[in-house]
């Protein structure tokens, strides 16, 4: 095999698959396959495989002399209030909240029993997500946050009173803005819809009477439009924005969503964050960020650039999956384990899968208090750019945050570089 592999031509060699394959791409001599074998749009699950520009180019400065680090002895404060001029604000013990995942049209309900316990024994939300409502799932998370489609399926006036926060939900990272499937015979005609813009604040309105005070926010990707769009929310009086990146996943969407839409995490979270603060609402209106978080540190990067608290997803279904994603081995993926009408869901022991769940989103805000510690700080909200360097130009004109080789750059002439450094960020703070 091995002399007729080193001796046939080219043209029939079975070594043309090595250089085709990496011409074009694995996955994408996949997907031109599978979109041969049924003429439907793919429906690509868990997100784009994409390399965007992410947190990497940031690194946190270590604290020594001028600021010393806290021994581990001292307790941190990582505590976030997510709609703080609501009646009723959300108050959780971590910024490393569950994002909306919907059953049936996504997960099993034992899935989402699973995301409802590890809630609450990690003291934070779980999202319902678009689809059904589940009472078990409201018994089970101390802090559930009810999200309402922009076409009001699966809803009634009972479930909206029975939330801690509303989420009207216009769209996501993995999916763009996409039509909803309309299920005309599912749909409530007495909820109002959003169809237009002109409904976003009667719809919020709405959701904020129905409510009874608890913050109602809004669910949408960064866009190039970002700016406009969070305007709007903000004449409509909206309590928190949940805004997701191009790195976000799905239980199913089409590739050319993941791969050709929306805008790299970073770069959405930098131009969010400096527009609120232009328009003098950062500490009254909550930023939920989301798309691509997979470790404390990324987290603790986009907690210090200014968002207010962090929608874990994929990560989440590895944490609750753990050990025993292997129940669908060898002939299944994992997500079969997972997802509604997979093939091994009914092995999944969401008991089990909750206390997974649980263990790792303490140990990820255990970690983060140990980076909060090494920055010579007692609380999460003490973190801000002014703790993070820039390694790469690019980053440095996404975020403001002053590039890490200056002051090499500028010998001893720390005067200049001092000027220069305070310059980038408070163009980067906005004031």
């Amino acid at each position: 095999m091995l002399k007729t592999m080193m001796t046939d031509p080219y043209v029939e060699n079975l070594t043309e698959l090595v250089t085709a394959t990496k011409r074009t791409g694995a996955q994408n001599i996949l997907e031109t396959n599978l979109r041969s074998e049924k003429a439907e749009v793919l429906q690509r699950p868990l997100g784009s495989p994409r390399k965007f520009l992410d947190f990497e180019g940031l690194m946190f400065v270590s604290s020594h002399l001028d600021r010393q680090p806290l021994p581990d002895t001292i307790p941190i404060h990582t505590g976030v209030v997510i709609g703080p001029k609501a009646p009723r604000p959300l108050r959780i013990d971590t910024p490393l909240m569950i994002s909306g995942m919907a059953y049936r049209t996504a997960l099993t309900d034992r899935m989402k029993y699973a995301f409802a316990l590890g809630s609450s024994l990690a003291k934070t939300s779980t999202n319902t997500g678009e689809g059904p409502f589940l009472p078990q799932e409201r018994a089970l998370a101390e802090r559930l946050i009810v999200q309402y489609p922009r076409i009001p399926l699966y809803r009634t006036l009972d479930m909206l009173e029975q939330a801690d926060a509303l989420e009207l939900q216009l769209g996501q990272g993995a999916s763009a803005g996409a039509a909803q499937a309309p299920y005309p015979h599912l749909i409530r005609t007495e909820l109002p819809a959003l169809r237009k813009p002109e409904d976003l604040p009667k719809v919020v309105r709405f959701l904020k009477e129905a409510g009874q005070g608890v913050p109602v926010g809004v669910k949408f990707s960064f866009t190039n439009n970002l700016e406009r769009e969070i305007d709007l929310c903000l004449e409509a009086n909206v309590d928190f924005l949940a805004l997701e990146g191009a790195q976000a996943a799905t239980i199913k969407s089409a590739p050319i969503l993941q791969d050709d839409f929306g805008l790299p995490t970073i770069m959405g979270l930098s131009r969010a964050v400096k527009h609120l603060k232009l328009r003098g609402v950062q500490d009254a209106v909550s930023l939920i960020v989301s798309g691509g978080f997979h470790s404390p540190g990324q987290c603790l990067k986009a907690l210090a650039l200014g968002a207010n608290a962090i929608y874990l997803g994929t990560v989440v279904l590895f944490a609750a999956s753990h050990t025993q994603s292997l129940k669908a081995a060898p002939w299944e993926p994992p997500t079969q384990l997972t997802v509604q009408g997979g093939k091994a869901s009914k092995k999944f022991n969401w008991k089990l899968g909750g206390q997974h769940l649980g263990n790792y989103l303490v140990s990820s805000t255990e970690e983060i208090k140990e980076g909060v510690r090494a920055l010579g700080k007692h609380a999460l909200h003490q973190v801000n750019s002014f703790d993070l360097v820039s390694l790469d130009e690019q980053t440095y004109q996404i975020t403001g945050v002053p590039l890490a080789y200056w002051a090499h750059g500028h010998g001893s002439d720390l005067g200049a570089y001092s000027k220069r450094n305070v310059r980038a960020v408070v163009r980067s703070e906005g004031k």
